[in-house]
């Protein structure tokens, strides 16, 4: 029966509600009658009058609950809202019908004490008809579980959790049935939440998840900090589970996500960093209603940065890029966000300086973000002379533009892998670094500010999308070393502090972003196979292949002789570089000049002449063999 309703038409499941309405109308006044007179013998001694009462009634209040919005809402999901409007809706149409009885009838015959006998009843065959449906489906329809139901635990006892499973009974398409809640609430523990039990408390999971047979577990907790994440997963170590998670509250308020549509925990929730609270003004100031150039701009940063800027409403975004398929994915992405007219895609390698030039000279930029560079390290170093033609040599020419287009500002994106290079790509980025401030020196218009920050996580090239192919593909998932650990920040983040950093800079300073604490590799590893529902040593291996040609341990964000100081932004700081030498540009030339015949180690010599703290390594390390960790 509950299914036949359910495959009605939407004005036949109206129909169906006020006829409901209708009887429970009558059949409330006639209990209402018979209760005050205390006898129903009062309907044979004058039938045809009390008829004519009870249809006029039902018709009246009818009236009042359609006006009282009753048939808006879906019996399925009654709830205290709509109790509401039943006691609202009763409340008017018990007092209009009776009004209507005195106008004409002068209510002859009609006990008084029947008018709030009959609003008792009628609040409870309104309501009671809307609730037992629902109660009705929850026991004949989303209580039968389907063969191929998983069982959840939600993490999290709370509203949202609450909120969760009630979604889950309502959809038997979720394939879905939860077994039980979890949380360190005390007041929630032996508790149940319709009829799922509170079983234990987060450390408990493992228990839980034993006796009960888990497949998923849920995190009902929207703004969990990083470190009851942490707690949580490090308690799933060794299950077998999926780990899944509720959208955050922002993203509820914003209704963008519905509370069934779970995701995946990610990595920059696990890091656990703050958002960046930015000083909006100022950012719109350098960039509203202004042109602005971006090189490498279908990078992972470029085409952030880019999607930030239109948020500021530039006069048009200038985006500069080497690859064809980046520059369509971007146009594509930034259709979303500006007209089309305020944005033009391209195709230029920022080596060729006249092609830079012309760009520069047509376009006539006010801000430049150069995001372009070659940033991957063993490749890099396999191809050294790449690395300097287009990390410095083009970081030479848009800089030199810059100055002599007199743009207001000049930013340029550095990486932590410029202090003390161990890579001929850190090496080559920290001379791009000496580039911008000796034209610094050069101009007293245009403000160049340089910003340093590690990894992000998700970027092409990033080790967490290769981490998550290996798992995919069943591993093994390949760690270079057991100690390596780098920074991480999200890509939004880095660019709205890139910003943010550009309106701080008075010229010529080498901006350090807050990157927090580092993070291994291999427990970012570990924890990737725990959300995927895997076993470390059972279900996928994980392997050592060794150091990397260029790599190093662990990455640093200053120099020994660099100092920093406080900024106006609590998440960005500044750092006192050592000044660039009078023989600068001379040492560049040389670098410069004739590096595509030069062997690598002469490469390397030549560049020590501009970087001494760059101490290249010449051999691999290779004293970690590939070999699976040891359980």
């Amino acid at each position: 029966m509950i299914s036949s309703i359910d495959n009605l038409r939407g004005w036949q499941k109206t129909s169906l509600a006020v006829l409901h309405d209708f009887v429970a109308s009558a059949i409330s006044l006639l209990f209402a009658l018979s209760l005050a007179f205390g006898k129903f013998e009062f309907l044979t001694e004058e039938p045809q009058y009390f008829l004519g009462c009870l249809a006029l009634v039902a018709t009246c209040q009818l009236v009042v609950f359609y006006f009282c919005g009753l048939y808006r809402g879906i019996w399925r999901f009654s709830s205290a809202p709509d109790l509401i409007r039943v006691v609202r809706g009763a409340s008017l149409g018990v007092m209009a019908s009776y009004l209507a009885l005195f106008l004409f009838t002068r209510l002859e015959h009609i006990p008084r004490s029947s008018l709030v006998i009959d609003w008792l009843l009628l609040v409870i065959f309104l309501g009671g008809g809307r609730f037992s449906y629902r109660l009705l489906r929850e026991v004949f329809v989303t209580r039968i579980p389907s063969e191929e139901s998983v069982n959840v635990l939600i993490v999290g006892a709370g509203s949202s959790g609450e909120q969760f499973l009630r979604s889950v009974k309502s959809n038997p398409l979720l394939k879905m049935k939860v077994v039980a809640f979890v949380d360190d609430n005390k007041s929630y523990l032996n508790k149940w939440v319709h009829r799922v039990p509170v079983a234990g408390t987060i450390d408990q999971i493992p228990w839980v998840c034993e006796k009960y047979k888990v497949n998923k577990i849920v995190i009902a907790i929207p703004n969990a900090s990083s470190e009851t994440l942490g707690r949580i997963i490090a308690r799933c170590k060794g299950l077998s589970v999926v780990i899944k998670r509720l959208p955050k509250m922002s993203d509820y308020l914003s209704g963008k996500i519905d509370p069934t549509q779970l995701q995946n925990v990610g990595l920059e929730d696990l890091i656990g960093r703050k958002a960046a609270v930015l000083e909006v003004n100022q950012i719109s100031l350098m960039l509203k209603d202004k042109i602005v150039l971006v090189t490498g701009a279908g990078g992972s940063i470029g085409s952030e940065l880019c999607a930030q800027i239109a948020k500021f409403k530039p006069k048009k975004i200038i985006a500069v890029e080497i690859s064809e398929f980046n520059l369509y994915q971007l146009e594509q992405n930034l259709l979303k966000l500006l007209p089309k007219a305020q944005f033009e895609g391209l195709i230029v390698d920022i080596k060729d300086k006249p092609q830079m030039e012309k760009v520069f000279s047509h376009y006539r930029p006010q801000v430049a973000i150069h995001a372009a560079a070659y940033k991957h390290v063993p490749i890099m170093e396999k191809n050294p002379e790449q690395a300097i033609s287009n990390n410095i040599h083009g970081t030479r020419v848009v800089a030199e533009l810059a100055t002599k287009y007199r743009l207001d500002r000049f930013v340029m994106v550095s990486t932590d892998k410029a202090v003390n290079p161990t890579n001929i790509m850190g090496a080559t980025k920290r001379i791009a670094e000496m580039i911008c401030q000796h034209y610094q020196s050069q101009t007293n218009v245009t403000k160049f500010a340089i910003v340093r920050f590690g990894n992000v996580i998700g970027s092409s090239g990033s080790v967490i999308p290769l981490f998550l192919k290996q798992i995919k593909e069943g591993g093994p998932v390949t760690v270079t070393h057991p100690e390596v650990n780098r920074f991480f920040m999200s890509i939004s983040e880095a660019a709205q502090l890139i910003l943010q950093a550009s309106v701080i800079g008075k010229g010529g300073e080498i901006f350090v972003l807050d990157m927090g604490s580092p993070v291994k590799i291999v427990d970012l590893a570990r924890q990737l196979i725990i959300l995927n529902g895997l076993q470390e040593g059972k279900d996928i291996e994980i392997v050592f292949t060794g150091l990397r040609p260029g790599e190093k341990l662990y990455e640093e964000v200053l120099f020994e002789s660099e100092v920093t100081l406080e900024t106006s932004h609590p998440m960005i700081r500044v750092a006192k570089a050592r000044e660039v030498g009078e023989k600068f540009n001379q040492h560049l030339d040389s670098v410069l000049g004739k590096s595509q015949s030069y062997y690598p180690s002469e490469i390397q010599d030549r560049v020590q002449t501009l970087v001494p703290e760059y101490q290249p390594q010449l051999e691999t390390n290779s004293s970690l063999s590939p070999q699976p960790t040891v359980h």
